[in-house]
């Protein structure tokens, strides 16, 4: 797999550009060093690397995210997390706790929340039976770990767990963490496009015990009754 991190390490960094990298980290508090390359740049560089992906194992795809997270610049973070989103039926239940460990590599919002949307979300909708550990996740001490197990429905519209859903929002509804009440927010509003009235219903009933963020993120495009 080094020799992936090879080709897209060539491709990247003739686009390097100092002069945005210093902004790029700036937005993300400095956590991480970046090349300066914007999103369109990098998705046309590397779509030829990406697009071989088709013919590799789960296991192959894994080690390639797992050394492009190895990366110090975050723009390899990025084509970890877009490469797993791509081919993300490749994989398979038994990668549930590699996924996890991406998860906590580098944590921050802009990987956590594509791996836990579109790659956990997916390999969970393949096998329902992985809810059981998303509810351990949604204890867990690490909030991203825990963010996860929230967001992980997002996409599923009508096949969504509406009651487990619900569920992980008592369990955190009194959070302090930004990062958790936002998610609660987003989860919620999600399926408010599915089911307006039961959420507007779940706010409306737990209003004292949700922050004011996670309400207003749910309400958002519903208002109140």
């Amino acid at each position: 797999m080094d020799e992936v991190v090879a080709e897209v390490e060539a491709v990247l960094e003739p686009l390097a550009n100092p002069e945005q990298a210093g902004p790029m980290a700036a937005y993300m508090r400095d956590q991480f060093p970046f090349l300066g390359i914007k999103t369109p740049e990098r998705r046309a560089a590397v779509k030829p690397i990406m697009m071989r992906g088709k013919d590799w194992t789960a296991d192959e795809l894994l080690n390639v995210a797992e050394a492009l997270m190895d990366q110090p610049e975050r723009e390899f973070s990025f084509v970890a997390t877009e490469l797993l989103r791509k081919w993300r039926a490749t994989l398979r239940s038994q990668d549930l706790n590699r996924i996890r460990r991406l998860i906590q590599t580098k944590s921050w919002w802009d990987t956590v929340d594509g791996l836990a949307v579109h790659t956990l979300g997916a390999v969970v909708l393949a096998d329902r039976s992985l809810q059981a550990a998303m509810d351990l996740w949604i204890h867990d001490d690490d909030i991203w770990v825990a963010r996860s197990a929230i967001l992980h429905q997002l996409m599923w519209k009508h096949e969504i767990d509406a009651e487990r859903l619900f569920r992980y929002c008592d369990l955190r509804a009194e959070d302090t963490e930004f990062f958790i009440r936002k998610a609660l927010g987003w989860a919620l509003r999600q399926h408010a496009r599915t089911d307006p009235e039961a959420v507007r219903d779940y706010v409306n009933r737990n209003a004292d015990r949700l922050a004011g963020l996670t309400k207003r993120e749910a309400l958002k495009h519903i208002g109140t009754a």
